[in-house]
């Protein structure tokens, strides 16, 4: 009898565990719905850009404003001082006379589409063109992105992306060897953008 109480005991606290489990699964809707709550999220940034032809890393860093509604501000402070804006319609550059739309090489203009979509949650997005795998939990997650299309996969074979309530690092790994290390620091979250702000992302 008391081997029985032992092992219905034994059972039933697999049972809690595995529903536990199953109710706490955090799945790419939760994740998306998690990244798109913020409607303004600031912080620096430090960017490694690992090249086959040179024994470091190119390093540089900056700050940035992501807006839910507009898109992207890329403020790079070193090595030199440039401010890109970075949306749906593209990415334009400051410049003396205001901001200017910029030529991009395909690559280029892809790998901005994907930090907006990373970044801004849009997993309906990166599934078109991705399959992704998540593990983890809401606040401690890793999403890794694997290329679809042909076109994808001559440029990335894959990217990782680790965050808890917004992304923190992100990895891109090129097919030809080069790689990109993307880190997200000193992230705080706003519900409004400041008046500079609004007017970069408007004007």
């Amino acid at each position: 009898m008391i081997r029985n109480l032992a092992a219905r005991t034994f059972l039933t606290l697999c049972l809690t565990l595995t529903m536990a489990a199953g109710a706490q699964a955090f799945d790419l809707a939760q994740l998306s719905q998690q990244l798109r709550e913020p409607a303004v999220i600031r912080g620096q940034f430090v960017q490694q850009k690992h090249l086959r032809a040179l024994p470091l890393p190119l390093v540089s860093r900056g700050q940035f404003v992501l807006a839910r509604e507009h898109g992207l501000l890329w403020s790079l402070q070193q090595p030199l001082q440039q401010d890109y804006r970075i949306s749906g319609s593209g990415i334009a550059q400051r410049t003396p006379s205001g901001w200017e739309s910029t030529d991009q090489q395909p690559a280029a203009a892809r790998q901005n589409q994907l930090f907006l979509a990373v970044l801004g949650g849009d997993a309906e997005a990166l599934q078109r063109d991705f399959q992704l795998d998540l593990l983890g939990t809401a606040e401690d997650w890793t999403l890794t992105l694997t290329p679809r299309s042909k076109l994808l996969q001559q440029i990335f074979s894959a990217i990782h992306i680790q965050g808890g309530a917004t992304a923190r690092r992100i990895e891109l790994l090129e097919t030809q060897g080069d790689s990109t290390l993307l880190l997200l620091e000193s992230t705080e979250v706003d519900d409004q953008l400041s008046a500079v702000e609004q007017h970069d992302f408007t004007h």
